[in-house]
């Protein structure tokens, strides 16, 4: 049998343009965010229509529109790693990438946190349940608007410095990405098995939540991107025990751990930033008392 000479096939061009198949994987993947999105906020319609109508408690609905949104938090964090790894990045993509985060990580956890955890609040006075219910609007409305901002800012600034720069060699995010701020909100609803809240303590702490998501957002607080982690190159045995671990959990024990993922990342830049700050006042005090 004669031999292949390998010398003969082709090298591929370093320079040459991607395919349009190369261009078209991402959309596929940002279409299917905004797919996601749409299909969460008329599951939390539907919701919303049971609970009225007397089914309070589980809420399949709710709990449907939660893991739609899980699920498009996978899918926003695919599309630009492909667009990336294909050189398939442009100005169109990133853009459709951005309205698809307004709508399926601003707009639909919007409604779903305001569905979930402020509609079904038993107000003891029936004159404060109109100004409540307001206030509920208004929270809401800040949760969206804020992430939408999040996006502008991120879409306008080329290389963002956060207020708290962090080591040069790793890469940051400029406040709160929207993406986590629906995660943890989604991830609450998740793990209290979609049963909305009745009672108007428990409303008025799940307010101040969605205040806090909004003011991260459109906060200068260093946030990791994760964007230098490179999943094609090999790997130490711990990461890959770590990652099969994490797999594990999540596939198991999915409430807790993605709750506890949520909280954590989320954590972190109040953690860092307080940290900041003390480091600051420790540098201020020492020549002082020198």
């Amino acid at each position: 049998m004669p031999k292949l000479d390998f010398r003969l096939i082709p090298k591929p061009t370093p320079g040459r343009r991607p395919t349009r198949v190369a261009y078209a994987l991402p959309t596929f993947f940002t279409a299917g965010n905004i797919f996601l999105g749409f299909i969460a906020i008329l599951k939390t319609f539907e919701g919303a229509i049971s609970a009225s109508a007397g089914a309070l408690g589980p809420n399949a609905s709710f709990e449907a529109a939660a893991k739609m949104i899980g699920v498009a938090v996978l899918l926003d964090g695919l599309d630009g790693r492909l667009a990336r790894m294909t050189n398939t990045v442009s100005d169109f993509g990133r853009e459709m990438d951005s309205l698809a985060d307004a709508v399926t990580f601003g707009l639909a956890p919007a409604i779903l946190a305001f569905a979930w955890g402020m509609h079904y609040a038993a107000i003891p006075a029936p004159f404060l349940e109109q100004h409540i219910q307001r206030v509920g609007y208004f929270v809401a409305f800040m949760f969206l608007l804020c992430g939408v901002a999040r996006l502008a800012r991120f879409n306008v600034q080329a290389n963002p410095v956060p207020k708290n720069p962090g080591r040069p060699d790793r890469k940051y995010f400029v406040g709160l990405p929207i993406p986590a701020a629906a995660l943890l909100v989604v991830a609450v609803i998740n793990s209290a098995n979609s049963d909305p809240i009745r009672s108007l303590t428990l409303s008025f702490a799940w307010m101040a939540l969605l205040c806090l998501l909004a003011f991260l957002m459109v906060s200068t607080w260093r946030y990791y991107s994760f964007k230098d982690l490179n999943l094609l190159h090999p790997r130490s045995p711990l990461t890959i025990i770590l990652f099969a671990s994490l797999i594990y959990l999540i596939w198991f024990y999915s409430q807790p751990t993605l709750l506890a993922l949520a909280v954590i990342y989320v954590g972190s830049g109040i953690v860092i930033r307080i940290g900041g700050v003390i480091r600051r006042l420790l540098r201020r005090s020492t020549p002082q008392a020198s």
